[in-house]
């Protein structure tokens, strides 16, 4: 088999476009969270908290010096993502708990009991036990 004929059924296996479709739609839910977090979460919160600005807090290791830019710790940025990945997490389980609470419950199996042996094993069997029976 070609390396190309395998790399092509390989690529349009479902799983694999299933998985390409999830990760462009995931990309575009996560910037929709990213805005929602910058735009509508963050504001209120620097708010509360004498307003601040998220992205504005930074430490300073070494200041800007001519055409040099400053090198900074953004932490302010990092809490913000921290926020991102909690609220996508958030909406990822409550879409998976809602999945699984969809899923049916398997329908369990009533084991009824065992039909009655036909007539002639039943014969067979007692036939069998009294020359067993006469034996001893």
């Amino acid at each position: 088999m070609s390396m190309m004929k395998e790399f092509k059924e390989f690529a349009m296996r479902g799983n694999v476009v299933d998985m390409a479709v999830g990760i462009v739609i995931g990309a575009a839910f996560g910037t929709i969270v990213k805005s929602f977090v910058a735009d509508v979460i963050a504001p209120p919160i620097g708010l509360l908290l004498g307003g601040v600005d998220f992205s504005a807090l930074i430490i300073v290791l070494k200041e800007a010096v001519g055409e040099t830019p400053a090198v900074t710790i953004n932490y302010g940025t990092f809490f913000m993502t921290i926020f991102d990945f909690l609220i996508i997490a958030w909406a990822i389980f409550m879409v998976i708990k809602g999945m699984n609470r969809m899923k049916r419950k398997p329908v369990e199996e009533v084991v009824a009991d065992p039909p009655p042996p036909p007539p002639q094993e039943v014969l067979l069997t007692e036939i069998r036990d009294l020359l067993k029976a006469g034996k001893e």
